[in-house]
């Protein structure tokens, strides 16, 4: 599944997409391929730092244009000082991804500190929410906006809570609540909103397992094998670009068939 091209690498006509929580794994991937697809890439993290100017130096060494924007998304001040900041540089988004999240780690429930349980919500739920609200703002017909997607990053462990890991999984099962309810009330106003929903997926978190917990993993996967941020990002692109036009309010499941 390849994005379709949107225009001339390096066009200050490009539209913009940003893609909070960029600096690894799937936002990297996902930011990456924007950059492919012709977008001019807004890259996020909380701090910058190398791993995010590395994403950025990747894409303009392909000749693309991407720029680094720190910016804290569970902070709503730093939201509105982020979204500034790309309107200055390069004007109005074209496509939202809100993918920053953290799990918090695996922790038990009942002792599930309650910063951490703040953390999780503030980043994975309440930053998309703030994020969609700016997007909204510039992208409204109603707003003198030429529309525009937003596609959510979800997570499978909205669906079975994950393990040890709920305060993730709840936050993960609101934003596929704003996914539908956004999706519905944006329509009229030239807004898409989609979401993906990845399983396991060959990211950090699973490069420590043991060999016995990889393999009872790989077992419970219909494909026998996890899944690449890379794919995770084709799929991102594809319901932002306008092959995926009549789509809106899809929650869409990157599984493996899991």
């Amino acid at each position: 599944m390849e994005p379709q091209l949107l225009t001339t690498p390096s066009s200050d006509s490009a539209p913009v997409l940003l893609v909070t929580g960029s600096s690894r794994g799937i936002g990297a991937a996902i930011a990456r391929l924007a950059g492919r697809a012709g977008y001019r890439v807004a890259v996020n993290s909380r701090r910058g730092g190398a791993e995010a100017e590395r994403v950025v130096s990747e894409i303009c060494a392909e000749g693309r244009q991407a720029r680094l924007y720190p910016a804290d998304i569970g902070d709503p001040a730093a939201v509105t000082a982020l979204f500034a900041a790309i309107d200055r540089d390069w004007g109005p988004l074209a496509v939202l991804v809100n993918n920053a999240g953290l799990s918090g780690g695996a922790q038990p429930l009942a002792t599930l500190p309650r910063s951490v349980l703040h953390e999780v919500m503030a980043t994975n739920l309440l930053g998309a929410f703030y994020c969609a609200q700016e997007a909204i703002t510039r992208m409204a017909h109603s707003a003198g906006g030429q529309g525009g997607a937003i596609v959510n990053v979800s997570s499978e462990a909205a669906r079975f809570g994950g393990h040890q890991i709920t305060a993730y999984a709840a936050a993960k099962a609101g934003l596929n609540a704003l996914t539908l309810g956004a999706a519905r009330e944006l329509a009229v106003e030239g807004i898409r909103v989609n979401a993906v929903s990845p399983g396991v997926i060959a990211t950090a978190p699973h490069d420590h397992l043991n060999s016995a917990r990889r393999e009872a993993i790989l077992a419970s996967i219909p494909l026998r094998r996890m899944g690449t941020p890379e794919e995770v990002a084709a799929a991102v692109l594809w319901l932002a670009s306008p092959e995926a036009s009549y789509i809106t309010g899809a929650i869409l499941p990157i599984t493996g068939g899991r």
